[in-house]
């Protein structure tokens, strides 16, 4: 008599599948890296409260509204998702190829193409329509379109320049300014000088990103030169290019450290010192961690430290102001 028997497998209930796809989605759109852009926006949506108008826009201070609140974080969330969505779509060969990303989601055929064209659609709509809670400010609404197709664009940077990473550095820039801009978007009509404080902010997330990103690129270094992928270490090579990261990060820094004296009326006081005094060791943390003969260290490098700065900026830079 056979031993053998056969135990089936039960079938996942319907939830069960719901929440598997929610998860896959999640994880291909790297979900938990929200924490880069993400508190920078929600640093220029207090200061737009907390920063006096200017007198030749009526002086005061701009109304809270939480459907302003509402907007923010549901535009980051649309505009992130869309983002990371296309970049998988654009890159779905390329990462096939790669051993590094060759099991991501849809190379390994967990998601379709289909599915996730129609979660681009479904981000775009949904970051669209929420730029509508900011009426009547008409800025949102004007910019959302063309926003959603920078950040489009970036997935084919690489294709045909090596600034790829500072591409992605202005993605990211993105994310304080349209914030600013859908707040006090009115205030910029009488007052376009207003806008420079967060343009400002722009600039550290622009450095701080192409620093972190070039960084990230030297894993590929060797797969980008055999592709013809343009990147700064394919072209300059790993050492080189860790030098580029470590200029790009210098001036993020020396941006930061000199934002009180350039703008008085974001009250940043010793407080907002001390965290960049932080900031400044973490990115040295960061270059000693990794090396063109040690790239393990990568996800300390990348993501541990980079959250810790980002949200420092957040809390030091919400506090001081406020208090």
């Amino acid at each position: 008599m056979s031993t053998n028997t056969t135990i089936a497998q039960p079938n996942p209930s319907a939830s069960m599948r719901f929440y598997l796809q929610v998860k896959n989605y999640l994880e291909m759109i790297r979900f938990s890296h929200t924490i880069f852009a993400l508190p920078f926006a929600m640093l220029a949506t207090a200061w737009a409260y907390l920063v006096p108008v200017p007198e030749a826009a009526g002086g005061g201070f701009v109304p809270f509204r939480f459907q302003d609140l509402l907007g923010v974080l549901l535009c980051m969330i649309a505009a992130r998702s869309f983002a990371m969505g296309i970049n998988r779509l654009l890159d779905h060969h390329i990462d096939a190829a790669n051993p590094r990303t060759a099991m991501r989601h849809l190379p390994r055929g967990v998601l379709s193409r289909t599915g996730v064209i129609c979660f681009c659609l479904v981000c775009a709509v949904l970051f669209m329509v929420s730029c509508a809670l900011f009426l009547p400010n008409r800025w949102p609404l004007i910019l959302g379109l063309p926003v959603l197709i920078f950040l489009a664009g970036y997935s084919l940077a690489k294709r045909f320049t090596r600034l790829a990473h500072f591409w992605l550095g202005i993605a990211l820039m993105l994310a304080p300014v349209c914030a600013w801009l859908a707040i006090r978007g009115q205030v910029i009509d009488q007052s376009p000088s207003d806008l420079f404080p967060v343009l400002w902010l722009g600039g550290i997330v622009l450095f701080w990103v192409a620093g972190f990103d070039i960084i990230y690129a030297c894993q590929d270094y060797e797969f980008d030169k055999k592709k013809g992928l343009h990147s700064i270490p394919s072209k300059l090579g790993v050492s080189n290019a860790l030098n580029v990261a470590k200029g790009s990060h210098a001036f993020m820094w020396t941006l930061a450290a000199v934002m009180p004296w350039m703008f008085p009326v974001l009250d940043l006081g010793w407080l907002y010192g001390v965290a960049i005094s932080l900031v400044g060791i973490l990115l040295v943390l960061e270059h000693r961690s990794v090396s063109e003969q040690s790239l393990e260290k990568m996800n300390l490098a990348f993501f541990q430290l980079n959250a810790v700065i980002s949200v420092i900026f957040l809390v030091v830079g919400t506090v001081d102001t406020w208090w």
